[in-house]
């Protein structure tokens, strides 16, 4: 489908946000996505600020070696990086098993009230 000349789709001007806003479909995403992200970033404070706690008020928990000048330190410190990366992972995934599927039929409900047609979209164009 071609866009527009101001970047949205053509369907844009003919969705009511209002409605698509208030669908019972895109409540369900909001929903999904504030109980997967919420407990997420409460465990990354916890975890962030925590160590950094450990740091100013425990120097020597955090300077004790576990092997050969590696301390518990540079293992929690790393461990910051490990966690990111295994945190957006699990967000991927979540993504695409529950928030994609659940945005495109909040979508396809938008464009299906507004009188829209969708046979002139394509299958995995997600109207955002």
């Amino acid at each position: 489908m071609a866009d527009s000349p101001t970047g949205g789709s053509k369907h844009e001007s003919e969705i009511n946000w209002k409605a698509a806003a208030e669908s019972p479909e895109f409540k369900e995403l909001l929903k999904k996505r504030r109980s997967f992200v919420l407990p997420v970033l409460g465990f990354v404070f916890i975890w962030y600020f925590g160590f950094i706690a450990l740091a100013g008020y425990a120097p020597e928990f955090m300077g004790e070696s576990i092997y050969q000048g590696f301390t518990v330190g540079y293992l929690l410190a790393l461990s910051q990086f490990v966690m990111t990366w295994f945190l957006g992972w699990l967000y991927l995934r979540q993504a695409d098993n529950v928030f994609d599927p659940l945005a495109k039929r909040a979508a396809a409900r938008a464009v299906e009230r507004s009188g829209a047609r969708i046979a002139d979209r394509p299958d995995d164009e997600v109207v955002s």
